[in-house]
């Protein structure tokens, strides 16, 4: 049997829609084994500019709990860039609106020497399936307790 591909996502997901399924399918099918690292809550606050509606730790509990996510884990503090470094993928997959270019991911591999392809995944339905365009459609009134996953 050959050497395990290991694949590393990275996002947000505080809105679990469609668009992240898709988003994460295609990641996994770039190789045997996914990993997604979930953004850290002040991390998404100063990239983003507002808190996620759900906690890192809620995030990371919903994305641990698909069948075809491998592993979950929380996101560096201090540099987004840093998990690269711990699993040494194979595959970095990019959502398509990630805000990290391609090639500033290709700089910071070579400089570490890791030889991983970097993905950018294309949207699925971005009109609909956005989470910042889900938010907009969501109920002040609602209670986050009875949000959608």
């Amino acid at each position: 049997m050959g050497k395990e591909k290991l694949v590393l996502a990275f996002g947000c997901f505080d809105i679990l829609h469609p668009g992240h399924l898709y988003y994460l399918k295609k990641a996994k099918a770039l190789g045997s084994k996914l990993i997604v690292v979930i953004a850290r809550d002040e991390n998404a606050l100063k990239e983003k500019g507002y808190r996620p509606l759900k906690d890192e730790k809620q995030r990371l509990a919903i994305i641990n709990a698909l069948r075809f996510v491998d592993k979950a884990v929380l996101g560096s503090k201090r540099d987004k860039l840093e998990m690269i470094l711990k699993y040494r993928p194979d595959v970095i997959a990019l959502g398509y609106d990630h805000k990290v270019s391609k090639q500033t991911i290709k700089r910071f591999l070579k400089q570490h020497n890791i030889d991983a392809k970097v993905v950018r995944i294309k949207a699925y339905n971005a009109k609909k399936y956005k989470s910042s365009i889900i938010k907009k459609r969501i109920p002040l009134d609602l209670g986050i307790d009875e949000v959608f996953v």
